[in-house]
């Protein structure tokens, strides 16, 4: 195999990426009609960021030299379910996630949410745009007690910013129980008891076949009165329309970066429920993006050159 002949395919320019190895030859295609090159010279391919998965996937099937699909998203459920994707690479193709590069920005993100939610700033600006004065008395971050569910990388960040904030008790939920070094981390069947000690509930896990639907009517139904959910993991982790009854009555709030249906299409209900603030899926979409994604290809790279397994991979095409 001579590597020097061997195509990466990025979605930037390679002399925008510090520290990639001079084993490849780079092309650079972020979704456009027409492909810098024959796909079938390339092993290494970073899947455009922020792109329709049917754009995503379109290279694919014509890739047979395929070793590598790098994301730049930390969820791959889009790629995994769109037609003509994975299922048309050969055997031995690892998919790897870009887990890390989100982290900063969404659990900056879910901190936002959070405190805007709490602070009544969305009403806020709805006043300044009136000219309203809208003073009173608000709820602050401090004292409360938070469950962060998905306590992966996002979810920990999470924790680490809201340590300066004098919050009450955090616990901390994924799908296996272990410890942490600022506590136990416990396990799915577990909400069932801790969803009504959290005055905050944030959704940092992924979306798989045991967290589709989490926050159903029953998850819901468990949160105290006036608690408030914040997902910046993936829409269809909640269920809208429990949601939407829960909130619609005024028993719980919501702070969502994420929808089901998405993007939210005109006219639906969730627009305008009480209580309810909506940012425009844009957790990892930061100035704090690039770098970390260009680090990481810098390394994945590397370490494909030099024959060594790559990281964050999350299945091998079989």
């Amino acid at each position: 195999m001579n590597a020097k002949t061997e195509d990466v395919w990025l979605p930037f320019p390679a002399e925008e990426v510090p520290g990639l190895p001079d084993s490849f030859r780079y092309r650079r295609w972020d979704g456009e009609d027409a492909f810098p090159a024959d796909p079938a010279d390339c092993v290494f391919y970073v899947a455009p960021y922020m792109k329709s998965p049917q754009v995503t996937v379109r290279p694919l099937a014509a890739m047979p030299a395929l070793r590598v699909v790098q994301t730049l998203t930390a969820g791959i459920d889009d790629l995994l379910g769109a037609r003509g994707g994975l299922d048309a690479l050969p055997a031995g193709v690892r998919l790897c996630n870009a887990a890390g590069v989100h982290t900063a920005s969404t659990a900056e993100l879910a901190l936002t949410l959070v405190l805007s939610a709490l602070r009544g700033i969305p009403g806020m600006v709805r006043g300044q745009d009136r000219e309203e004065w809208r003073s009173g008395f608000y709820e602050a971050l401090a004292d409360k007690s938070i469950l962060i569910i998905g306590y992966g990388s996002i979810g920990s960040a999470v924790e680490d910013r809201l340590v300066p904030f004098e919050c009450g008790p955090v616990a901390r939920v994924a799908r296996t129980t272990r410890t942490t070094a600022r506590g136990p981390v416990h396990a799915l069947p577990e909400l069932p008891r801790l969803l009504p000690q959290a005055d905050v509930v944030i959704l940092t896990t992924p979306l798989t076949d045991a967290t589709r639907g989490l926050a159903g009517a029953e998850f819901l139904g468990r949160m105290k009165d006036g608690a408030l959910l914040v997902n910046v993991a993936r829409g269809p982790v909640v269920d809208t329309a429990a949601l939407l009854a829960e909130v619609g009555s005024g028993r719980l709030r919501a702070a969502l970066d994420v929808t089901d249906p998405e993007p939210l299409p005109a006219g639906h209900p969730l627009w305008h429920a009480p209580n309810v603030l909506i940012t425009p899926h844009v957790g990892g979409s930061s100035s704090a993006f690039e770098p970390r994604a260009k680090r990481l290809l810098a390394r994945q790279l590397s370490r494909f050159a030099a024959g060594e397994p790559v990281e964050h991979t999350v299945l091998v095409t079989g």
